[in-house]
């Protein structure tokens, strides 16, 4: 399969990875993998024990567990894998750890990042973001993929300026773990503006007309460079005679100190984009995103991703995330004129991608692969009645229960008291917002089924209850639907169904709830203006 668009997939990223794309079709790799820094990681040391599912895993919680998918893993990496570092780093780690939840976890990145480095075309790179938790075992683990060879920084990005952790310094901070698949890689020095405090310290000069301006020695890289004399030292200098002549008649050399140096001035190097970026990161903090929050625990601020973006990538390349999240690498990447694949496990995160890239680029054209398009797909995403839920609820923008992007599972079964999911209407001027109760249903449905919505309903003080039922309806459903008296909305003058019955198969073909009109149940992002050039338009095309 070759990928012609921006796509995003639902699923596990393993699974996609090796099914639709292809090797050395990808330019830049952003993964931040499903770690959560307010986590309590000591338990990744607890001993797990017994066989149930990897439910966990495809919650997207940060909760890994060595169970029997665990194990494939760690056997097909060691046996079977072709990378025989790989095998063997594998191996000696797990004599370390045993079977415990860092050693599943390490397993389960081990086999994706394996298919990463498959993906990754030769002349680029791969930034993988965590926390200090483990990202000992993973450079290790990169290591023995990638190279040592290959591996070019360790960035530190400062997340916060305070962090209280008991007995121990506050961590403030994550690394990105920079590597590329050979020597020969693309790389664009990014830059940012200097800061106030830095300007007042080393811009300490003023020409004759107030300008700022700083000096830097003439010393060549590594001491190697033309010999020559300049007023009266002989010496290496960084550039030709002739060319330090040159920067002299411009008025560029600064010849009050013993040893000339080089005059730069303030406003040609804010021009420039200010100062050179290095490997640790502490001028993008999470307050930055203030206006662009959607919800999404873990979510990184866009000026992180385009700085990753602009370095390790050109206009027009291929940008992936294989945990996409709420989908910030990907609006980074439409932003800056980069196609993009975008990859995560819960629809949960796929709903929020797709309306946020609906939001802040309207015109963008996108394909979404492995949400269902037809009846027979949705009973097949009905063995995972969680993941069904969540999808048959975005099909009508309610909110399920309870969840969050970041811990999903909380809307899970048991608290909920008979609800799935709420809307919220818009339906007076003053008073409390109208709730509409949502339950959906993958199995064997029943009449029983109404009458117990309809005293959901009543419970939880809504005015409009909706069964998606994915089998069809039986007759004295309709028929006890059709007892309950409407919904009368006096904002809107007209009646509505109180209880509402539709199939799946009536959503997939666009069929909606009758409502009042309704508030989105997630957060609008902000519009953004992409940064485009004609090349890039012509590439695309």
């Amino acid at each position: 399969m070759t990928i012609r668009s921006n796509t995003l997939f639902y699923g596990d990223n393993l699974d996609v990875l090796r099914k639709y794309i292809p090797e050395e079709s990808v330019d830049l790799i952003y993964l931040d993998l499903p770690f959560n820094s307010k986590t309590d990681y000591n338990i990744l040391f607890k001993e797990s024990t017994g066989e149930e599912s990897t439910a966990q895993i495809q919650a997207f919680t940060d909760f890994w567990h060595w169970d029997a998918v665990a194990n494939r893993a760690y056997y097909y990496l060691v046996t079977e894998a072709p990378n025989t570092d790989t095998a063997d780093l594998i191996e000696a780690i797990f004599k370390f750890l045993g079977r415990n939840d860092m050693m599943a976890y390490l397993v389960m990145m081990g086999e994706r990042l394996l298919e990463l480095h498959r993906v990754l075309k030769s002349t680029d790179s791969l930034f993988l973001h965590c926390d200090t938790t483990a990202s000992h075992y993973l450079k290790l683990l990169l290591d023995s993929i990638f190279e040592p060879r290959n591996f070019r920084n360790e960035i530190i990005w400062k997340r916060f300026n305070f962090h209280a952790d008991a007995k121990r310094f506050g961590r403030v901070s994550d690394r990105l773990l920079f590597y590329s698949k050979t020597d020969e890689y693309k790389f664009r020095r990014v830059r940012a503006p200097f800061k106030k405090d830095y300007i007042e310290s080393h811009f300490t000069y003023k020409d004759e007309n107030g300008q700022r301006y700083t000096t830097s020695d003439l010393n060549p890289p590594g001491g190697r460079g033309p010999i020559y004399e300049f007023h009266g030292i002989k010496r290496p200098w960084r550039f030709e005679e002739k060319k330090i002549l040159e920067l002299e008649k411009k008025g560029l050399i600064y010849t009050k100190s013993k040893v000339p140096r080089l005059i730069r001035y303030l406003d040609e190097l804010e021009a420039r984009g200010g100062a050179a970026v290095h490997e640790i990161w502490d001028d993008i903090s999470l307050n930055s995103m203030a206006n662009e929050r959607l919800g999404f625990q873990t979510q990184k601020p866009s000026p992180l991703l385009e700085r990753v973006i602009k370095a390790g990538s050109d206009r027009g390349d291929w940008v992936l995330d294989p945990f996409c999240g709420c989908g910030t690498a990907i609006a980074a990447a439409e932003k800056l004129g980069r196609r993009w694949i975008g990859i995560d496990v819960t629809y949960l995160a796929i709903n929020l991608v797709k309306k946020r890239v609906k939001d802040s680029f309207p015109d963008v054209n996108f394909i979404v692969e492995g949400e269902p398009k037809d009846l027979g797909a949705a009973k097949e995403l009905a063995k995972n009645p969680y993941q069904f839920q969540w999808w048959a609820l975005s099909l009508i923008d309610a909110k399920p229960v309870g969840s969050t992007l970041a811990k999903p599972e909380a809307g899970r079964k048991g608290a909920d008291e008979g609800v799935d999911g709420w809307i919220r209407l818009i339906d007076g001027l003053e008073g409390p917002v109208k709730k509409v109760v949502v339950q959906v249903k993958s199995g064997h449905v029943s009449v029983k089924d109404i009458r117990e919505l309809r005293d959901v309903v009543m419970r939880q003080k809504g005015v409009i209850g909706v069964f998606i039922t994915l089998e069809e309806p039986t007759s004295e459903m309709v028929k006890e639907v059709k007892t309950t008296d409407p919904y009368v909305s006096t904002k809107w003058n007209r009646e509505y169904p109180a209880i509402q019955i539709l199939t799946v198969a009536e959503l997939l073909h666009g069929k909606k709830p009758e409502l009042p009109p309704a508030i989105s149940p997630l957060q609008e992002a902000p519009r953004i203006e992409k940064i485009r050039s004609r090349f890039v338009q012509e590439k695309l095309a």
